[in-house]
């Protein structure tokens, strides 16, 4: 009977059964409660391990006792208490909860100590239970009976922070908004504001529910809790304050109150801020009490009661009365500050200004006041004055109402041109722009406001510029905004594009998901990149994040990528880190691989093109780098140029171009020049695709010297095709460096007859000789074509064939050799002398002879016509290439000072030709008069044996005239002697032999 009236069963069993289900029913709820967790954890393994007592019990058909049916009467009351409380702890508003956990954690204790308590009235002596789980009961029941509960440590710090802001009406924004993320994140709040402000009503009902019950303690607290938690800016918004603001100003009128006397202090004479009430009943400010009495004072300062020492009580109500007097102040100077700002002179709104900077410095409370009196849109337009300390102070003030608040950023943000006069300050002087940054920097760490301050144009251009200064906390604001703005790709592409500035384009490229990687390495390749830009980006790990790329991830990106990698390239010292980084092998991959597209493969081939320019560089001179290391990879390069598309080729071509003018050439051109190579090159340069004909020619230039005649014979001189291509090319190429290089490869074929009288029936001689007549080449190859051209016409110079001889003289070509003998290159001027020479040699034979005239009778003959005073005839430029007629003496003679050996001599060569055989004596005369016998003695003093024995070979000649000899000798004499004791074994007597001449050694000297 029992029994039902406590579970409403009407036996043992089914009372057990029924116990057990609302146990495992807790069990299971209390893993959904909100705080507690860790209590309620506990109180379930309690209740758990009480099962296997009930359950046994329940087999055992144990029947009703009057012990027994206390226990199930109080562990029936109990679970039901607890499955009380974890449905509260679940569904009751999550801050009620935290705010009462301490309650919460005493009812689960007080619960605990009550089930331990019915433990011990189980009448284990008359039932039928295992030891094992009696033993199991009484530890259990020792356990719950001394365990304490508390609320967890989290929450406790929770309640003591809202604890201490009641108390200290400690109501700042700021500390109202931290005390809120931590009570967010202890009860697993999204900190959303519409999610904190449902949150936050449901709380505010509480109180109501605390009037229904009449707990008035409870709704005083609670009311206390929530007006400290409305100062947080999610749980009421700015509208909402403002209107209860505007309220309460409106309603104190417009003039400060004086202070009452009882806010003073007897001793300091000032309004007290922290006034504490001695036992005489006197209040003071603390400071000035305690100072009082540790001077020795034992009595009161008003009423010389004697004083106790230790009881000072702080006078609440009084400090109550002070700060809301103050406030009332306060509240009415803000609002007569503001019209003020916009319609006084200068310097009185810089000290208006410093006023309300300092009362924003003061409290968190005058700062929210200062925004409801909607200050910030006046702070704004202060931007825009002339005056400079004007703009500080309103970017002071501004920053300072940002600071952590959202609801103040987007207010700010909202103002027209906001953003835009604070973006202005940034480019005025740097006090101005460090402030500037500071507001920007705290504007930014609200995601909508943030997305308006890249859009700014020159907002990021500034910020890079200021992150590169020289003022140290501007510079770390100006990176941490940046920082802060590289949310936004659009952000990180304008801080590549305005500033230069790639940090996070490089961040993206790392770590960014592949959309982004796509947008940032299209970036990179579409910049038109400075060669610093090149090298930072290079160090900075560019290489690293975009070689990757070319060879993994879809099309596009890999083009891209390969667009980046080719701009990054083109510098030289970048070009090099690649080749040193091994990443040649990883290129030629992707150039080669089937499945690569055309314009992979294009952006791939300039790259490799680059690399090979830059083993040119003059940093590849340091340490020597090879950018094919084997004849495989030689080969298959170069196959590669012959089977792709013209980009392809192109840029192949010129990058075998490049290898060859390398310091590394030397096993790049042998491989080429023993190779199919020449056979490639003929037939690429008969293309239509001008660019890659250019280029096929320039390296065949490059190459042919290296060739051997038995394979120039093979590709190039088997018909006369070859030879109408390249003459072609020089009359029609608009382009300098391919005329140069064809007129490379005229002036290196063989002399053969053929490929003369090839060259002639193709106009050959007025093609070239048009590059060096009409002055129209002007750009960076002119020096080059002109010394080819000059070099490809030497052919038809040559004596024995003096068809090619006379159409070269009527062509005009001596006068432009004779000129530049004085204007060329040293190389020119080489090659001109050596013409000049080989024309000279046939001059003899088309010299016309004077024919000779009789008089009448013998006594009135004519007298003869001046001839040549070399050969003695008829001589003219067109018709016996004479140098005399041509002028070109004294130049060849200016031509034996120069620096270049080579040069000497072919103007020596050339300046010989006038005392050959018979011509011995004219010729020297004309050498002696155009002043040639001093600089040819000077020759001796060349560090060339070669030149040396034709100098002194030419001198044994022209010595054999004697006054030349007694003119010039003692000059000789000299380096003549030094030639004996200096000279090779050749030299040795040549110059012994001369010395005889000039009677310094005996002739019959046999010593040398």
């Amino acid at each position: 009977m029992v029994l039902e009236m406590i579970t409403g069963s009407s036996t043992v069993a089914e009372a057990l059964s029924k116990t057990i289900e609302v146990i495992m029913e807790v069990v299971f709820s209390t893993k959904d409660v909100f705080i507690e967790k860790a209590s309620f954890a506990d109180l379930a393994s309690y209740l758990y391990k009480i099962v296997p007592l009930l359950k046994e019990l329940h087999n055992n058909n144990i029947n009703e006792s009057e012990g027994l049916s206390s226990f199930l009467n109080i562990l029936n009351r109990e679970v039901k208490a607890a499955r009380q409380l974890t449905s509260e702890c679940s569904k009751r508003n999550k801050v009620y909860l935290l705010v009462n956990c301490r309650s919460y954690a005493k009812r689960i204790e007080e619960t605990t100590r009550e089930i331990s308590r019915a433990l011990s009235l189980i009448p284990f002596g008359s039932l039928e239970v295992s030891s094992s789980i009696v033993e199991d009961i009484n530890h259990l029941r020792d356990s719950m009976r001394i365990k304490e509960f508390k609320a967890a440590m989290a929450e406790e710090e929770i309640l003591e922070k809202i604890e201490s802001a009641i108390q200290e009406r400690n109501v700042d924004r700021s500390h109202a908004n931290n005390l809120l993320v931590c009570i967010a994140d202890a009860l697993g709040i999204s900190r959303e504001r519409f999610v904190w402000k449902k949150e936050f009503e449901e709380f505010k009902s509480e109180i109501e529910n605390a009037r229904l019950r009449k707990d008035r303690a409870e709704a005083i607290q609670l009311e206390q809790i929530i007006a400290l938690l409305e100062r947080a800016d999610a749980t009421s918004s700015l509208e909402e304050k403002e209107i209860k603001y505007l309220s309460k100003r409106n309603s104190l009128g417009s003039q400060p109150l004086e202070p009452l006397l009882s806010f003073y202090c007897p001793i300091t004479k000032d309004v007290m801020v922290d006034p504490v009430e001695t036992s005489s009943g006197h209040t003071f400010e603390r400071s000035a009490i305690v100072k009082w009495l540790d001077d020795g004072n034992d009595v009161c300062p008003i009423s010389r009661i004697h004083l106790d020492t230790h009881a000072l009580r702080p006078n609440k109500t009084l400090r109550q009365s002070i700060e809301e007097w103050k406030d009332r102040n306060t509240m009415i100077t803000i609002g007569s500050i503001k019209p003020k700002l916009l319609s006084e002179e200068e310097e009185e709104v810089v000290r208006l200004l410093e006023q309300l900077e300092d009362l924003c410095q003061e409290r968190d409370l005058h700062r929210e006041w200062i925004v409801l009196e909607n200050y910030i849109p006046v702070l704004i337009k202060l931007l825009d004055q002339k005056n400079r300390e004007i703009r500080k102070h309103a970017l002071v003030i501004l920053c300072i109402l940002a600071k952590d608040s959202n609801d103040v950023k987007e207010r700010i943000a909202k103002v027209d041109n906001a953003i835009e006069s604070i973006v202005r300050s940034l480019g005025r002087r740097i006090g101005e722009g460090k402030l500037a940054v500071a507001l920007l920097l705290e504007l930014s760490k609200s995601e909508s406001v943030r997305e308006c301050i890249g859009k700014v144009k020159g907002c990021i251009f500034f910020l890079v510029t200021i992150s590169g200064g020289n003022d140290n906390q501007a510079a770390t604001d100006a990176r941490e905004l940046l920082d802060n703005l590289s949310f936004s790709d659009l952000n990180v592409i304008q801080m590549a594009k305005e500033a230069n500035y790639f940090k996070h384009l490089l961040r993206r490229l790392e770590s960014g998901p592949e959309n982004a990687k796509m947008i940032m390495a299209t970036t990179l390749a579409e910049m038109e990149l400075t060669d610093h830009n090149k090298s930072s980006l290079v160090e900075e790990g560019a290489l690293d994040l975009i070689l990757p790329l070319v060879s993994q991830g879809d099309v596009q990106l890999k083009e891209v990528a390969a667009k980046a990698l080719q701009s990054l390239s083109s510098l030289p010292k970048n070009g090099l880190q690649m080749i040193r980084g091994r990443c040649v092998g990883q290129l030629l991959e992707v150039l080669y691989h089937p499945t690569s597209s055309s314009i992979l493969r294009e952006h791939i081939a300039v790259t490799i093109m680059h690399l090979a320019v830059s083993t040119s560089s003059p940093n590849s001179s340091r340490t020597q780098v090879s950018l094919l290391e084997s004849d495989e990879d030689i080969n298959t390069l170069f196959s590669f140029a012959s089977l792709s598309v013209p980009l392809v080729q192109q840029s192949i071509l010129r990058a075998f171009h490049a290898l060859c003018q390398s310091p590394s050439a030397a096993p790049v051109k042998a491989k080429l020049a023993q190779g199919s190579a020449v056979q490639v090159l003929v037939q690429l340069c008969e293309l239509d695709n001008l660019s890659v004909r250019s280029s096929a020619v320039n390296l065949f230039s490059c190459l042919i010297e290296d060739v051997d005649e038995t394979t120039i014979m093979e590709h190039v001189t088997q018909n006369s095709n070859s030879i109408e291509t390249l003459i072609k090319i020089i009359k029609t190429s608009k382009d300098e460096e391919e005329i140069a290089s064809a007129l490379g490869i005229i002036s290196n074929l063989p002399e053969l007859p053929r490929i003369t009288d090839w060259l002639l029936e193709a106009g050959g001689i007025s093609v070239i000789f048009g590059h060096l007549s009409n002055g129209r080449n002007n750009g960076p190859h002119r020096n080059q074509i002109t010394e080819n051209a000059v070099g490809a016409l030497s052919r038809f110079t040559v004596p024995t064939n003096h068809n090619s001889q006379k159409k070269a003289a009527e062509a005009g070509i001596i006068p432009i050799l004779v000129h530049l003998l004085e204007t060329g290159t040293s190389s020119t001027k080489q090659q001109a002398a050596i013409c000049l020479a080989q024309f000279s040699m046939s001059s003899v034979a088309f010299c016309r002879p004077i024919p000779k005239h009789r008089g009448f009778l013998g006594c009135f003959s004519v007298p003869p016509e001046a001839g040549c005073p070399v050969h003695q005839g008829y001589c003219t430029v067109e018709t016996s290439f004479c140098l005399v007629e041509a002028g070109g003496v004294v130049p060849l003679v200016a031509l034996l000072g120069e620096t270049d050996p080579n040069a000497c001599e072919a103007s020596l060569d050339a300046l010989l030709t006038l005392i050959e055989g018979e011509r011995l004596q004219n010729g020297v005369k004309v050498l002696a008069e155009a002043k040639a016998i001093a600089p040819i003695i000077k020759l001796l003093n060349v560090a060339s044996p070669r030149l040396q024995e034709k100098v002194l070979n030419s001198l044994e000649r022209i010595f054999r005239l004697v006054e030349i000899k007694q003119k010039y000798g003692g000059s000789a004499q000299m380096p003549l002697v030094d030639l004996t004791q200096r000279g090779d074994s050749n030299i040795k007597p040549l110059a012994a032999k001369i010395l005889a001449q000039l009677n310094v050694l005996h002739e019959q000297s046999s010593y040398f």
